[in-house]
């Protein structure tokens, strides 16, 4: 710990403009839960909410010294608990749900037919972010489906065969009763939908708004297409990720729940690699759902039909090495090994075990002072998760394979704006987390932790402070950053009023979302980052390395930006290096991606001051009545933030 731990005055939040508006919508939960027009939280009584859960809920044990500091760490963006965090710790929710309610990460192996898709559902509705291994050897130990149509109709009376009750617990029941019909007894059911409550009344205790029935019967119906279309013979992985991607499209429409995900599936799988290939047409909606990814343990066996995704046609898909996750923590370091990773978490940067979560945290790099400093702010956010890894949960597999784990996430964001002098004092500081996770593990009666760091993509963290994002370099100097909002979100009313520009969100086939919103906003980073346009991609990865063998125990998440005339250096540089240094990696075309409304967009300064000049910066986000339109009203859904 630092030397000196100073009692803090009252000081204003660092958060940037652009990061209040983001933490308000993210963030901010109501000051009266069961009044969906109450006054939000601000940034300062957030976080003496999370110290209240560090005492109460996770019995930390802070000193009122402690406490008094890491107020200080929290509002002044050295470090930050992870989003999850941030959301949920000090209220009921904690209580009622323990470790699941914290959790950011979580991972499955389909070799299941009901268990793999029940837990997923249960997990994306707490706000846990899903992996899920789709390899042909694990899918083809699903027993075939039953030789005959089953028929399953919704019957909104109250005779109907299964009353869905008003719960997660209810929604993940239906889908379960909906596979064991295809895959078990083969007998047909009717449901009703009458207790569940209508759109737009309040979520108590998580918070938000309800969605109502509709975009569940939407997702029960559209799966059960899919299994009555394979009666008589078994799931192939892309079914899998279907199935997968419209349970993910069901959760996201409960307004504030997340619903990322990732699908691994074999590199030589032509199926899946096509899943997301635009260009080619007949493409659902719903497999936007997931980044996709494949398990290549040796880089000379990528088939060449894996980089036509990478020509601008379609998404490139990542690669996941898993042989190295389980050998090695730090580059090298065959200490720490980790055996019974299957999966990875949606952004590629923890490694899991089937069924296992896993919780994250932050540290801004640009933000600390010293080695010291970087230690100490080390050292509480270890504490956090640590604690917090230890909760009960009331998926049985999970907390055994958790608790024993132990596996947690401290990150790096800002790297590209960090000094070399900050950069050199990461080394040292794992070293000596590793030290401390021995001694306080066993002065606490805990098992010591299979993993302690990682570099996640901290895209909404990172917005709070103004940094770049995880190990990323900034997307350009000035640049337009567009972030999603629930169309009934009273923020957008408040942006549309400080002049930014407010769109429904596009879907892939042209289609307008008329639950989500996209609000663009005009951006800058100091001069002295690192930009992409002046790191090449193979800079890029030269980074990725520098970081899994300095700091990350877990993996690197980078979306490497790339240029198609870069494809040949992209792949000499991962012959030589990806089999013994890398676990995972990404890629997105710098530009010509073709994504309509892409979160990033390059623009000049002559462009950022006209935009500047018609917008007023948000400083207040309390809202009226009068600042949600009739339209965003009217309009049905609602997607969430990203937590």
């Amino acid at each position: 710990m630092g030397n000196t731990i100073k009692k803090t005055e009252e000081k204003n939040h660092k958060l940037t403009n652009l990061g209040y508006l983001v933490y308000k919508r993210t963030y901010a939960r109501r000051l009266n839960e069961s009044d969906p027009n109450s006054k939000t939280e601000e940034f300062d009584q957030t976080v003496d909410r999370i110290l209240e859960g560090c005492s109460k809920q996770l019995k930390v044990g802070f000193s009122k010294k402690e406490e008094i500091r890491l107020r200080e760490i929290l509002t002044q963006m050295k470090g930050s608990v992870a989003g999850r965090f941030m959301w949920q710790l000090g209220t009921k929710t904690v209580g009622k749900l323990g470790l699941f309610s914290l959790q950011n990460c979580a991972a499955c192996v389909v070799d299941h037919p009901v268990d793999p898709f029940v837990w997923t559902m249960d997990a994306l509705m707490l706000g846990s972010g899903v992996g899920y291994n789709i390899q042909k050897k694990h899918v083809y130990q699903l027993p075939k489906l039953k030789n005959k149509k089953i028929k399953i109709e919704r019957k909104d009376t109250k005779d109907a065969d299964f009353i869905v009750p008003d719960s997660r617990e209810g929604w993940v029941e239906l889908l379960k009763r909906t596979l064991e019909a295809h895959f078990y007894h083969g007998k047909g059911f009717t449901y009703s939908t009458v207790c569940i409550r209508g759109k737009g009344s309040v979520i108590k205790g998580f918070g938000g708004l309800a969605s109502g029935p509709e975009e569940l019967c939407w997702g029960i119906n559209e799966i059960h297409k899919i299994l009555n279309s394979r009666k008589g013979k078994q799931l192939d992985p892309i079914h899998c990720l279907d199935i997968m991607n419209i349970i993910g499209a069901v959760v996201v429409a409960g307004n504030v729940r997340r619903s990322a995900q990732i699908a691994i599936g074999d590199m030589e799988d032509v199926e899946f690699l096509n899943a997301k290939r635009w260009d080619l047409g007949n493409i659902p909606n719903w497999r936007a759902m997931s980044n996709n990814s494949v398990v290549c343990n040796d880089f000379s066996k990528i088939p060449e039909q894996f980089w036509q995704g990478y020509l601008g046609n379609g998404e490139p898909y990542g690669l996941i090495n898993l042989k190295n996750a389980r050998a090695f923590g730090r580059t090298g370091e065959t200490q720490y090994p980790d055996p019974d990773v299957e999966i990875f978490n949606p952004c590629a940067e923890q490694s899991l075990a089937p069924y296992e979560t896993c919780c994250l945290a932050e540290i801004h790099l640009p933000n600390i002072e010293s080695e010291e400093e970087l230690k100490e702010v080390a050292t509480y956010l270890y504490r956090i998760n640590k604690h917090s890894l230890a909760l009960k949960c009331h998926q049985e597999k999970t907390q055994e394979i958790v608790n024993k784990n132990m596996r947690m996430g401290i990150g790096i964001t800002g790297y590209c704006m960090a000094t070399k002098k900050q950069k050199s004092w990461l080394k040292k500081c794992y070293d000596y987390l590793r030290d401390f996770d021995k001694k306080y593990s066993k002065k606490h009666g805990y098992p010591e932790s299979i993993k302690l760091t990682t570099v996640k993509p901290s895209g909404t963290l990172s917005l709070l402070s103004g940094v770049t994002p995880g190990c990323h370099p900034g997307f350009s100097q000035y640049h337009i950053r567009r972030i999603r909002m629930a169309v009934n979100s009273p923020l957008v009313g408040v942006s549309r009023k400080s002049g930014y520009p407010v769109e429904f969100v596009r879907k892939y086939d042209g289609t307008e979302d008329k639950s989500t919103v996209v609000v663009s906003f005009p951006c800058k980073f100091p001069s002295h980052t690192k930009f992409a346009k002046d790191m090449s991609a193979v800079d890029q990865l030269e980074v990725v390395k520098e970081l899994q063998q300095n700091w990350s125990d877990n993996s690197v998440s980078c979306t490497v930006y790339y240029k198609k005339e870069e494809l040949d250096e992209i792949k000499q540089w991962m012959g030589e290096n990806y089999n013994s240094n890398l676990k995972t990696v990404s890629f997105l075309l710098h530009s010509d991606h073709g994504f309509d409304q892409a979160p990033l967009e390059e623009i000049t300064k002559d462009e950022y001051d006209k935009l500047m000049k018609s917008v007023t910066p948000i400083t207040d986000c309390e809202i009226s009545e009068e600042d949600i339109s009739s339209d965003q009203i009217g309009c049905a859904g609602g997607a969430c933030p990203i937590k």
